[in-house]
């Protein structure tokens, strides 16, 4: 097997690996190349629709949501190197497809020049765009247990952490944050009232965690409270007003969890430990809160 052979494989690999997450007709399509058992509607309906959407935007933007400032910022991206963003710049299909390209463009060109232009650009869109939440993301797709999903987040962790520990130190700049976290917002506060905490707690810029659905109603269950059915600040609100200090005390243990997490990933990968400590410092608040929910219920 010639060299350019393996390498036209490894853009083919994160090209399918990214259109998994498109819709469940093209997982169906590329699920058996990549020798993984293809996931069922509802499977991919409850992973990339109710629980884990596979956009940038809802990991690095300032809302915790899509659109807005962190899809920009990733359409920006695709500007800059002179191709007209696609109607979902920031969706994992769109960006592994973009990385692939730029792959397969830096090894076809003859020019050393632009290959290593296009190489640059492919770096930057690493450690920009997909590093930043990748990680973090597919490790929430397989906390949700979905058994043909759970072995593709496998799988493209695996493939996502090559691409990283392949490039070189210069490219990557591994002490230089991302912009997307240099510029985020503040972390988790109790100074705002509950609507602030709810939605800091559900913005993973902000708690250096990813709540999801499933997951809330696993923390409602631990915590001895009722679960809401419905969006997530919703059904967190609940959780906090039926028994405040149980809930908190999880959401704490929820947050170290994901510091060892971040933490777990390199001392040398500036990102990760940026979230590490974001996620320490949610921790630590909320440990803060809810003693004090405690002792307030105790003179009471």
């Amino acid at each position: 097997m010639t060299a350019s052979t393996v390498t036209a494989g490894r853009w083919e690999l994160l090209r399918a690996l990214g259109a998994v997450a498109d819709s469940p007709a093209v997982a169906r399509t590329v699920s058996p190349a990549l020798s993984l058992e293809a996931a069922d509607d509802s499977e991919h309906t409850d992973v990339f629709v109710l629980n884990c959407p596979p956009y940038a935007s809802v990991y690095l933007g300032p809302d915790g949501a899509l659109g807005g400032e962190g899809t920009d910022r990733a359409a920006g991206f695709w500007r800059a190197i002179a191709i007209t963003p696609p109607a979902e710049p920031d969706h994992l299909t769109a960006l592994l497809g973009l990385y692939a390209r730029l792959g397969e463009a830096a090894a076809d060109t003859r020019r050393e020049v632009t290959a290593a232009a296009l190489a640059r650009s492919q770096a930057a869109l690493l450690a920009e765009h997909l590093w930043p939440w990748l990680p973090s993301y597919l490790d929430a797709v397989t906390d949700l247990a979905a058994p043909r999903l759970a072995a593709w987040a496998r799988l493209t962790q695996r493939a996502i952490a090559a691409e990283s520990g392949a490039r070189p130190a210069a490219q990557l700049t591994a002490q230089q944050l991302p912009l997307a976290l240099r510029e985020a917002p503040a972390g988790v506060s109790t100074d705002g009232g509950l609507r602030d905490l709810v939605d800091a707690l559900t913005t993973p810029v902000r708690s250096g965690m990813i709540l999801t659905r499933r997951r809330l109603a696993l923390g409602a269950g631990q915590a001895g409270v009722g679960h809401r059915i419905g969006e997530r600040r919703f059904a967190l609100r609940a959780m906090l007003e039926q028994d405040p200090a149980a809930t908190l005390s999880w959401l704490a243990d929820e947050a170290r969890r994901w510091q060892q997490r971040h933490s777990g990933r390199g001392t040398g990968d500036a990102a990760s430990q940026w979230w590490a400590a974001r996620a320490a410092q949610t921790a630590r608040l909320l440990d803060e809160a809810a003693a004090a929910s405690i002792r307030c219920a105790d003179t009471h």
